[in-house]
């Protein structure tokens, strides 16, 4: 009598049928980590096992290379299998994460076989290869990989925040280093009346290709660029900002648009500083100013428009905005007479 009633009680406590089933739909999901995990693990002991085989003599009998090559065949598809495994509704970021991480422990386990059998066992050239191979490196990222899609959007903005910092860095320097020889080379054209061939002003260190240098134009185009190159980096700060503070894991596909979107702005900022560099021609530069305002236009845009901004009006957007059309506008000016020639 009473383990009937304690059985009932149980039963009044577990949750309806489609409740359960969504649980264990969410629990299935949290092992898929770990079996990629696992499986790169499994990889990883195989390449360790079948390095220190093939790196002395003897080498292992036909028999056991058998094995050896059956064990890797597996851990590798093990791997390939945990990457398919994973739902497509769990996002495209976070599956991209995923493939691009499994690409590089096929082709690393592929480049260490290589070097087994094309390289002599013992040779230092075989030593050498292996301690670089990228098998092991490529394994110990698995874990690494974020286990959400947010978590993969917010891994992807912030390589590109870092490229577009990386990018800015460098048209700083480059502003820098203008013209070197500037005072030179007035002097060289003051003392012109001397004479002095070309082979004389190159082995002085004075060049005198005009090319390679910023005309007072040019430096003065090279401002609103680097501005621009600036907004470009705010934008995705605050697209970041705004994805980790807001973002909802279960929104996959709004967290997809941001990051496609934002994965084209540090390629279009690369265009623009490759652009700036002498010879400068005004209108490439005033083409890839305009491509990259569409760009930053477009990835404000869309996440004005997801859920990662709650209140649409929020003020930095329009800033941003405000300032990606001001240095485009400044652009055009400083261009538009090489526009009219």
């Amino acid at each position: 009598m009473a383990s009937a009633a304690a059985s009932a009680a149980a039963v009044g406590t577990l949750a309806a049928p489609v409740e359960q089933l969504r649980h264990l739909a969410v629990e299935l999901r949290l092992l898929l980590p770990g079996v990629r995990d696992e499986a790169a693990v499994t990889v990883s002991g195989e390449a360790t096992a079948l390095t220190e085989a093939f790196s002395r003599l003897p080498l292992p009998s036909p028999q056991e290379t058998q094995m050896f090559c059956e064990q890797v065949h597996a851990a590798i598809k093990a791997i390939i299998a945990a990457y398919y495994s994973l739902p497509k509704d769990q996002g495209i970021t976070l599956r991209k994460l995923v493939r691009s991480a499994t690409l590089d422990i096929v082709d690393g386990m592929a480049q260490l076989v290589e070097v087994l059998f094309i390289t002599p066992a013992q040779s230092p050239e075989n030593s050498d290869l292996i301690s670089c191979n990228s098998v092991w490196v490529a394994c110990q990222q698995v874990p690494r990989i974020p286990r959400d899609n947010k978590a993969a959007a917010l891994s992807m903005l912030t390589k590109s925040v870092d490229f577009v910092k990386d990018a800015h860095e460098e048209m700083e320097r480059a502003m820098e280093e203008c013209d070197p020889y500037c005072n030179l080379l007035n002097d060289t054209e003051e003392d012109s009346s001397d004479n002095r061939g070309e082979e004389e002003d190159e082995v002085l260190g004075c060049p005198n290709n005009r090319d390679s240098y910023w005309s007072e134009e040019d430096q003065e185009l090279i401002i609103p660029c680097l501005a621009l190159v600036r907004a470009s980096r705010a934008c995705l700060k605050k697209i970041r900002i705004s994805v980790a503070e807001n973002g909802k894991k279960e929104q996959v596909a709004q967290l997809d648009d941001i990051v496609d979107i934002s994965d084209e702005i540090s390629p279009s900022v690369d265009d623009l500083a490759l652009s700036i560099y002498p010879p400068m021609c005004h209108l490439t530069v005033q083409i890839n100013s305009a491509k990259l305002v569409s760009v930053l236009k477009k990835a404000l845009e869309i996440t004005k428009a997801s859920h990662v901004t709650p209140q649409p009006e929020d003020s930095w957007i329009p800033l941003l905005i405000n300032a990606v059309d001001h240095c485009m506008n400044r652009i055009k000016e400083l261009t538009q007479n090489e526009l009219e020639l």
